[in-house]
């Protein structure tokens, strides 16, 4: 799907996506990992943090060339969610979903009409984005959606929506979100909803132990007006599959931080009369947590070069996203062991970290979700 006239959406211009990676890193040292603490404590980003995703390109990676976007392959994406993660996980999650899920949705599935409406403010960041799937009766088993969409007679192609959502990433912050509702009894598709209407409700703010920056809620819709995407529910469902592997590289990117706090610790503190580094049971962690860190590379390369190809990306996807996930949690876990009571501290980056992994366990399919991906892949 492309507009009659595409429009060159993207604020700033990079001679290669290697140049894009090089700014995405100096954005992440400079703006994003000093700030990092003080918007856990708000449990909000600042607002002016979407405009300058905007102009850095961050929010339109998956846009194609012919809708105006920069055409960034899957390996560019993963690996501005891993250098992301690297400052803020929660920023790193808000930007995955972003692209992998709305931004992605538009590619696919959007008209032109939408896309001339939403497209420039999504991209430019002055239109901010969530995906809308979870409920309270519907989380692994996404097929439970109750929230229902009936057509409006006097308004085709928009619907009138009843329900509620939850654990929605960036809930409390969007201005649009993609709906996923039942259109009839076995049938689901998804719909773009405005939330500066009466029939969206916000519920509640969903605080977090990790990741809290987020702005994850609850709301409620009733008679929301919403303008159809025309999709399957199998179709939407797909854009979870580049999203699983933004997750994963977000996750690879706490691991890789967390290893480098731990690495520096170890080589800094002394006890018993030497470094922490010199005694082996600190080496054997530091030697696993290496070991996983690299497989995981490995495994999230080789799901985005199979995207890229062109090729499905079920299994690997799930590879990718249950080793990061799991690696994450691991090196987490060891750099608080290594950091030893301090590592419970505030003080140090690595008790944040490894709040902020347990998510990846859990968001865009949960690990048991995965490995029954696996074997249904692998038994079919």
């Amino acid at each position: 799907m492309t507009t009659t006239s595409p429009t060159s959406f993207v604020n700033r211009k990079y001679p290669s996506q290697a140049d894009f990676l090089t700014d995405v890193e100096k954005f992440v040292a400079q703006e994003v990992l000093p700030n990092t603490r003080e918007w856990e404590a708000n449990a909000a980003f600042p607002d002016p943090i979407w405009p300058r995703l905007g102009e850095l390109g961050l929010l339109s990676m998956t846009l194609t060339k012919e809708l105006g976007g920069p055409g960034y392959d899957c390996e560019t994406y993963v690996n501005a969610c891993r250098l992301l993660a690297h400052g803020d996980p929660a920023l790193s999650m808000n930007v995955a979903a972003i692209n992998a899920l709305c931004v992605a949705h538009f590619v696919h599935f959007a008209n032109p009409e939408q896309c001339a409406k939403y497209l420039p403010g999504v991209v430019d960041g002055s239109i901010k984005m969530a995906w809308g799937l979870t409920e309270p009766d519907a989380g692994s088993d996404a097929r439970r959606v109750k929230t229902k969409a009936e057509p409006l007679e006097s308004k085709p192609g928009y619907w009138s929506i009843n329900g509620r959502k939850m654990f929605i990433t960036n809930g409390g912050k969007a201005d649009l979100i993609v709906i996923v509702a039942r259109t009839g009894e076995s049938e689901l598709s998804a719909f773009f909803l405005e939330t500066d209407q009466p029939g969206f409700k916000l519920e509640k703010r969903i605080h977090t132990v990790g990741v809290s920056a987020s702005n994850t809620v609850q709301f409620a819709l009733e008679n929301a007006v919403a303008w159809h995407t025309p999709c399957k529910f199998e179709q939407a469902i797909g854009l979870l599959y580049r999203g699983r592997l933004g997750i994963a590289g977000m996750a690879l990117g706490i691991a890789e931080k967390a290893f480098e706090c731990m690495v520096d610790y170890a080589k800094q503190r002394e006890q018993f009369n030497r470094k922490l580094a010199d005694m082996q049971s600190v080496q054997n962690m530091i030697a696993d947590s290496a070991m996983e860190i690299e497989a995981t590379r490995l495994l999230l390369a080789k799901g985005a070069q199979t995207m890229d190809a062109g090729k499905p990306i079920i299994l690997e996807s799930s590879y990718a996203k249950l080793y990061a996930s799991e690696t994450a949690n691991h090196v987490t876990n060891r750099a608080i062991q290594v950091h030893g009571g301090r590592g419970m501290t505030r003080e140090f980056l690595v008790e944040k970290l490894w709040r902020d992994a347990k998510l990846t366990e859990i968001g865009e399919g949960c690990s048991e979700i995965q490995r029954l991906v696996i074997s249904k892949q692998i038994l079919k």
